[in-house]
């Protein structure tokens, strides 16, 4: 048993303030609707998924420009297919949200495969931690939930604004795994990763000019990319591996990969390893890129801080 000192959102009597009503009304519906036939939720959240395209305009100018910039090769209405195909999963990964809460174990085991946990395994019984590069999938509530059932782990997170969906996100992302760490407490993780744990942290996104490097992301040449990462990877007796979580093209569940540990890395040349983290994301991703966060807006930071925004409206 780990000896970090998690801070578990409590609940509060402060929950039933008007200010929460909504809240409370969206997780009573999510929870109704996790207890319906797998399949009939998918088909839901593809309709919710149409939906929000049609109301989400600045989502979907985020998700669009995104797709232009990182293919700008792509034919025009192969992007849009894929911006529609996104979406979609953007409204299942609603439902598939509520799933990776409430489901049980034996709901969530039955629609999970898990590969290459052999890689972990080995590191550990060598005595090492091993840091899991995972990325942005939709599906990614659920799969955090599933891994935990294949291989308990350590999830380095973000905690949410609002502090009564904090209190359901926290317990229902950590049903499955050991705990979670704030993406603050950089020394929990370090700790966790010292005490040989398998730590599940997210390089994919945009964290602002600070402690980053400007490194090619897709067609997109400098990208601000974190060397957060390189904290942790390049703590003693630590190995790295990318967890790839898809969800299956049939509707049959989720297929969740882990690789071999990355060879040669990390290096103590900070540009070279960022760079060499956005390949391997960039190949994770092509592996099923409709089910990626197109709709954060990855390139914000530029180069030049005086350079405008890449998601103004044109």
């Amino acid at each position: 048993m780990s000896s970090n000192k998690v801070l578990q959102p409590n609940f509060k009597l402060s929950f039933f303030l008007p200010k929460y009503w909504f809240t409370w009304i969206g997780v009573l519906i999510l929870y109704t609707i996790s207890w319906l036939p797998y399949k009939l939720q998918l088909a839901l959240g593809r309709v919710v998924g149409r939906l929000l395209m049609k109301v989400g305009s600045s989502r979907q100018r985020v998700a669009k420009t995104n797709l232009k910039l990182c293919f700008p090769d792509m034919p025009e209405d192969e992007r849009e297919r894929m911006l529609k195909a996104n979406f979609e999963n953007t409204g299942i990964a609603l439902f598939e949200t509520g799933m990776g809460w409430w489901w049980p174990n034996w709901r969530v085991e039955r629609k999970v495969t898990a590969k290459g946990l052999e890689h972990i395994e080995q590191a550990n019984a060598q005595g090492k931690g091993v840091l899991l590069l995972a990325l942005h999938n939709l599906s990614a509530e659920l799969s955090c939930r599933a891994m935990g059932t294949q291989h308990p782990t350590v999830v380095f997170y973000r905690p949410h604004n609002n502090e009564l969906m904090e209190y359901f996100q926290f317990r229902g992302r950590g049903r499955s795994n050991k705990y979670m760490l704030g993406k603050r407490d950089v020394k929990g993780l370090i700790k966790a990763l010292r005490e040989k744990e398998s730590c599940i942290y997210l390089p994919d996104q945009d964290y602002g000019r600070n402690k980053s490097e400007f490194v090619p992301f897709f067609a997109v040449k400098e990208t601000a990319t974190t060397t957060g990462t390189l904290i942790f990877a390049r703590q003693p007796d630590v190995v790295t591996m990318m967890v790839i979580p898809t969800r299956n093209e049939d509707d049959s569940g989720y297929t969740i990969e882990v690789l071999p540990p990355l060879e040669g890395f990390p290096t103590d040349n900070d540009v070279a390893d960022v760079t060499r983290i956005n390949q391997e994301l960039e190949k994770a991703i092509l592996r099923a890129p409709e089910q990626y966060m197109w709709l954060h807006r990855r390139f914000k930071t530029r180069p030049n801080p005086d350079d405008p925004s890449l998601y103004k409206k044109a």
